[in-house]
């Protein structure tokens, strides 16, 4: 195994984070190297399944049960369908040790480009209230910066990525730089008038999605066109992924490697001179294992697997990390909880539909513990994702009966489901198992992260409020839900290797540089001090462009 080329930068994993890690160095300059462990997805050309209608795909894009149970997770816990089913890791191929503590649902991608080719695409503003939480409540750790130090960054993203969304004035959501919002149905515009009359201070607003509303021409994409099938790829470019927007910029630099298949194993350190040297990987397919060396190195791999590669990058025989002077990297693992959910009938309007299938629906903000309120059991708060709907009738019979039937609507339907915020608990790591390692030699992935009583309280409170909100609106038939709260599940998890401004109590400085090697950045969701209540994409993707032009301005400066 020999040092191979040298780079400027090498950019580890292609997702939101490192997509926008890859475009911003190359553009200012930096000769980088990207390396992702998935295979190849070119934009386009590598969604088989774009624009299929159901009978196009295998089982009608429905999971059969052989394939259920010869996957033994991503199948039960992934979201996954055969028809996006490239674009998820093979959990047998590529395990974790799952259960092996507490049980943790490690839901990954296996393709160049990441999360940014399966997530759901609800981006908001982070408030300066989410940033002082942790510090006015007492909660351990405090953020080294503030609102005001990313939004400036948040405005340069979003402008980039097209985000869509209506204006609403609440210091609790700050607004983003919008395009102009999806609208809602006739029966949302009819909930949000009765709901907001009948809780004061409550609102029920549109989805924020980088999904755009209007093209942009100047990158090659078109506008969505409200097919609802984000989730197979999109040729037209009308949603955020690193594919169809950060992977083209990079590219056109001329300054941009990119290796798929590579599995990125441990960062090489000087314990001397206290920085990192390269990055070691093996290629997927030969078994080659390869020294890349580089003046600076981003860790973009997503929370957990960032993580699991700063844990691993330690001297033959130690089981200290080189980036871990702290004694925290791999503590306070975080996840929104969720899975409780309320939903019932509207009544009226059944001489209307609605035209096309947006991707999105609509959002309330989070009420509880905001504006002075204080007494309701908990610390933090949760808001609902939902939408309106008219599915049709369900088959009644058999033979012209039940055809004819069945064309006809059933009434409109509101469903939402509540996202909570957990706290940062130093108890909820991960850590290297001691003695199952994967087909690369690299320890396995354990984890033991749990929800609290504070959480849990949170999501009894959710169920209570949406029915109580949706009784006092008019809807009928109510009814709610809770499932079984497990870490993970959101597809949201964050900390392992926290920001914060003393180096004894953090990983990462609030550049995300990490405290033990001023040329490794961190910029995905392991940096996370805390997680608020909403999804954290434009958070993290705000976070890496304001890195890199930290990373840049300090290389220029010796």
């Amino acid at each position: 195994m020999a040092a191979t080329n040298r780079f400027d930068a090498i950019v580890i994993g292609s997702g939101v984070s490192g997509g926008f890690a890859a475009k911003e160095l190359t553009e200012k300059g930096l000769r980088v190297l990207m390396l992702d462990r998935g295979r190849m997805v070119e934009h386009g050309e590598g969604y088989p399944y774009d624009g299929k209608p159901a009978f196009e795909v295998p089982a009608r894009n429905m999971m059969p049960k052989p394939l259920v149970e010869k996957d033994y997770f991503i199948a039960r816990h992934g979201y996954v369908a055969p028809s996006s089913m490239g674009f998820y890791n093979n959990d047998r191929l590529n395990p974790y040790a799952y259960d092996e503590g507490s049980k943790f649902y490690w839901i990954r991608p296996g393709a160049v480009g990441g999360k940014s080719l399966i997530w759901g695409r609800w981006s908001f503003r982070w408030s300066q209230e989410d940033f002082e939480a942790n510090k006015r409540e007492g909660v351990d750790g405090v953020w080294p910066i503030g609102y005001d130090d990313i939004a400036p960054w948040y405005a340069k993203v979003e402008d980039y990525i097209g985000v869509s969304g209506s204006r609403e004035n609440l210091p609790h959501l700050p607004d983003s730089n919008f395009q102009p919002p999806m609208p809602m149905n006739v029966a949302e515009q009819w909930l949000k008038q009765r709901l907001e009359a009948q809780f004061p201070g409550r609102k029920l607003i549109h989805t924020r999605l980088s999904n755009l509303t209007e093209d942009k021409p100047e990158q090659g994409r078109t506008k969505c066109q409200l097919r609802n099938q984000c989730g197979n790829g999109c040729s037209f470019g009308a949603y955020f992924s690193t594919q169809a927007v950060t992977l083209p910029a990079a590219r056109a630099t001329g300054r941009l490697t990119l290796k798929s298949d590579a599995v990125v194993t441990n960062i090489e350190y000087d314990p001397v001179k206290k920085r990192a040297t390269g990055v070691r990987y093996v290629d997927a397919k030969s078994g080659q294992a390869e020294v890349v060396q580089a003046d600076l190195v981003f860790v973009c791999a997503s929370a957990m697997a960032s993580t699991q590669i700063l844990m691993n990058s330690r001297a033959p025989g130690s089981d200290r990390s080189h980036f871990d002077s702290s004694g925290t990297l791999g503590r306070y693992v975080m996840d929104h909880i969720f899975r409780v959910g309320v939903e019932g009938e509207i009544p009226g309007m059944t001489d209307l539909i609605e035209y096309g299938r947006r991707p999105g629906g609509v959002y309330v903000p989070r009420f509880r513990n905001v504006g002075g309120e204080e007494g309701v059991g908990f610390r933090r708060g949760y808001g609902y994702q939902g939408s309106a709907r008219r599915d049709p009738a369900a088959p009644v019979g058999f033979g012209a009966a039940m055809k004819h039937g069945m064309r006809r609507y059933g009434p409109w339907r509101f469903s939402m489901g509540a996202f909570g915020e957990c706290l940062p608990y130093k108890d909820n790591r991960v850590s290297l198992h001691s003695s199952k390692v994967d087909r690369f030699g690299v320890p396995l992935m354990r984890f033991d992260v749990t929800f609290r009583e504070n959480e849990l309280r949170m999501m009894a409170d959710a169920r209570t409020q949406g029915e109580a909100m949706l009784k006092a609106a008019g809807l009928t038939n109510i009814r709610s839900y809770e499932g079984e709260h497990v870490p993970g599940d959101a597809i949201h998890e964050m900390g392992g290797a926290r920001m914060g401004a003393d180096p004894r109590t953090s990983v990462l400085d609030g550049f995300s540089r990490a405290h033990d090697a001023p040329n490794v950045y961190v910029t995905d969701g392991a940096q996370m001090a805390s997680i608020s209540c909403v999804n954290p994409s434009l958070t993290f993707m705000a976070l890496t462009v304001r890195a890199a032009d930290h990373a840049v301005r300090q290389l220029r400066q010796g």
